[in-house]
């Protein structure tokens, strides 16, 4: 059925709230509120509903989307698992939504306690001694981690200005290196998917400051070069970043520091259980080695005997990145995931990430291409080779997945794979999700050579069919506008 735009259901007359007359010299709403809050005709056209109808819309839109508690949703490079309901819950407690950053550090000694020894897991994952858990999303970590970065050569060597980011990089480094200010150089992968240290060495001079690694990169590849790498950079005098929001693959077995990583962010929306998607919210703290704790965000949460403090005191602080102390909600689910799991569960999680992963890339490979075939880790990067002789393109397959009640995997990232299908079942699906999966991708290369028409018009079950994306993209309407 046809679900109108709320504005088209309205009913003259009909609120979806009453007060009630004022007969007990109570102060009526109109009195409470700020006259600038209550509105009047210059507000707009508003829809006048009553609540069951206002409920009901919402709840019918809300049917039409896929999510990942009804659907299997193997977006990759985004991580969008199922996270534990019981997190949720904690981070609703009273004792953490009734506290406000403006108390007195006696009165909130509990979640500074929490907030600091989040921040101790954090460092023994990465074996990094410095940690900040202000930045609010992968992106804003690396910002923050290129910003300790630049303070420190700005303080030693201020022509080293240079960051060399690989291809199979994430495709926000570039864009917080350059913010942070300094110049970025791309350099290629070689056939293998790794960084190619051969290639690396002609790009270091006295300008370099530090590589930016995705570890694993988008092509769900450890780069096997890891160790030549850091190397070649620490000789040089420069600084490894590494891209953690992968860690979901590298989790109880690999400990970054141990690759001579320097400085790094986790994404706790991603790997450490906040629902992912839709701009927000996120969490993502870095850990830095010695060299760059000096430098870190104020504030930082120290302990004295059982006495928790924010930390101002901090002449080479590079100062707030974040207002107050970070995204404290997501902290603490992250804070309850860890609890919930300990040190063996979180190995697990790297385990059946990676067994998933792998599981899918070889159930797959002889009907859709590899891009790499190789060992993956927590995602397969596949391609449509074989497919694209009938005339379907990734998006095709793509669309026919949302027909099965699929949501679709990432498409056409990473952009050095042709028509890439990127896959991350993540560690939270079965066995029988899995098969499931793999099936309806055989039967969706069964289609493309056997009816590809029925691929290459695609959807044909949704609400919405083939879109323009181009003009949705260039041209959105965000707003609804009276005729």
């Amino acid at each position: 059925m046809e679900e109108k735009i709320i504005f088209e259901y309205k009913s003259e007359g009909r609120p979806s709230i009453k007060f009630p007359d004022n007969n007990f010299n109570y102060k009526s709403p109109e009195e409470l509120l700020d006259k600038s809050l209550i509105c009047n005709e210059a507000c707009g056209d508003f829809p006048e509903l009553s609540e069951p109808e206002v409920v009901r819309h919402f709840i019918r839109l809300s049917e039409r989307n896929y999510n990942v508690d009804a659907n299997f949703y193997p977006l990759g490079s985004c991580t969008m698992k199922y996270n534990p309901k019981v997190n949720e819950q904690v981070s609703r407690f009273p004792g953490f939504t009734d506290i406000h950053p403006y108390q007195d550090e006696e009165d909130i000694q509990g979640i500074l306690e929490l907030l600091y020894q989040l921040g101790e897991y954090l460092k023994d994952l990465s074996g990094l001694p410095g940690v900040t858990l202000q930045p609010a999303a992968g992106a804003h970590g690396e910002l923050t981690g290129l910003f300790l970065m630049k303070a420190y050569f700005n303080e030693h060597d201020p022509k080293r200005n240079v960051i060399l980011i690989p291809d199979s990089a994430h495709g926000t480094n570039p864009a917080s290196a350059k913010t942070a200010g300094f110049e970025t150089i791309q350099i290629k992968s070689n056939p293998a998917g790794n960084t190619d240290p051969e290639q690396l060495k002609k790009y270091i001079d006295d300008r370099f400051a530090g590589i930016m690694l995705t570890i694993p990169n988008t092509l769900g590849l450890f780069d096997r070069h890891i160790l030549d790498v850091s190397k070649i950079v620490h000789d040089a005098g420069g600084f490894l970043y590494m891209d953690g929001a992968n860690m979901n693959a590298l989790m109880g077995k690999v400990i970054p520091a141990d690759l001579g990583v320097d400085v790094m962010h986790f994404n706790l929306h991603k790997t450490f259980s906040t629902p992912h998607g839709g701009g927000g919210p996120g969490g993502g703290p870095i850990t830095v080695s010695s060299a760059l704790e000096k430098y870190l965000p104020v504030p930082v949460i120290t302990r004295r005997k059982d006495k928790y403090s924010l930390d101002y005191d901090r002449p080479s602080s590079i100062g707030k990145v974040k207002e107050f102390y970070g995204n404290i909600g997501v902290c603490v689910k992250a804070y309850s995931y860890f609890k919930a799991l300990g040190s063996s569960g979180l190995k697990k999680v790297t385990e059946f990430a990676v067994l998933n992963a792998n599981y899918i890339r070889k159930s797959l490979e002889d009907i859709f291409k590899t891009a790499y075939p190789r060992i993956c880790m927590h995602e397969c990067v596949l391609t449509n080779e074989n497919q694209e002789q009938y005339g379907i393109k990734t998006l095709n397959i793509a669309k026919r997945l949302l027909d099965y009640g699929i949501h679709a995997p990432t498409v056409y990232f990473p952009l050095i794979v042709h028509e890439a299908i990127m896959i991350e079942p993540t560690e939270t699906e079965s066995k029988e999700a899995l098969d499931n999966f793999i099936e309806i991708m055989k039967k969706i290369a069964e289609e493309s050579k056997s009816a590809p028409e029925i691929v290459l018009n695609a959807p044909h079950k949704m609400f919405r069919k083939k879109l323009d994306e181009v003009t949705a993209a260039r041209n959105p309407i965000l707003k609804w506008r009276k005729e």
